[in-house]
């Protein structure tokens, strides 16, 4: 699917990052020039207008193995049984992370998640990281990604969030809205589990 970006009276624009591999074998964070997208996009959106309920969630230190998202993502689950989806902002103040980039499109098919490991190039991110992210307790039979979570720097560093890497050090903060609703567009005809962390 291809997305586009629309407004009325005023042109299109995105605030949006990206990180991509670069021949070096390093990576590089920067604007994202365009207004459409393709591939895959787990979104939330809002209208973000000030005074908005929000909840607001800080972590320091990291005492299980579960990372920031999974582990407010494992009490949705274990409290609502019902699909509850949120999504939001946050950002890690101190610490480090790890975070994969997709390098160019492989040549040969990704049949595991083996596979897709190897293929992925993993980076260790450092603080300041401010984070786009999405999670829902439950599928509500969809075929959804249950957390998607993204990060981009002013420094240059960025990626899709795995965890994080210092967990005595680690800070969090983060500020989260449930959904109204979830929609789903062009779900595929086929589907896997392969590469879903």
């Amino acid at each position: 699917a291809v997305v586009s970006t629309q407004s009325t009276g005023v042109g299109a624009s995105n605030g949006s990052w990206y990180t991509r591999v670069t021949n070096d074998g390093g990576y590089l964070c920067e604007r994202y020039p365009h207004t459409s997208f393709g591939l895959l996009g787990n979104l939330y959106l809002s209208e973000g207008k000030p005074g908005t309920p929000v909840i607001r969630v800080t972590a320091r230190v990291r005492t299980g193995h579960r990372n920031f998202v999974s582990t407010m993502n494992k009490g949705l689950a274990e409290d609502f049984p019902g699909v509850v989806a949120m999504g939001g902002v946050f950002v890690v103040r101190e610490g480090s992370t790890k975070c994969h980039v997709m390098p160019g499109f492989s040549c040969t098919p990704l049949t595991s998640d083996q596979d897709v490991e190897q293929w992925l190039r993993f980076y260790e991110m450092r603080a300041p990281l401010t984070h786009t992210s999405v999670f829902l307790n439950r599928d509500p039979g969809l075929d959804l990604r249950l957390e998607h979570s993204h990060c981009f720097s002013s420094h240059g560093d960025g990626g899709h969030y795995h965890f994080d890497t210092t967990p005595d050090t680690i800070w969090y903060e983060g500020f989260f809205a449930p959904a109204e609703r979830i929609v789903r567009i062009d779900a595929p005809a086929e589907t896997h589990q392969i590469g879903r962390d």
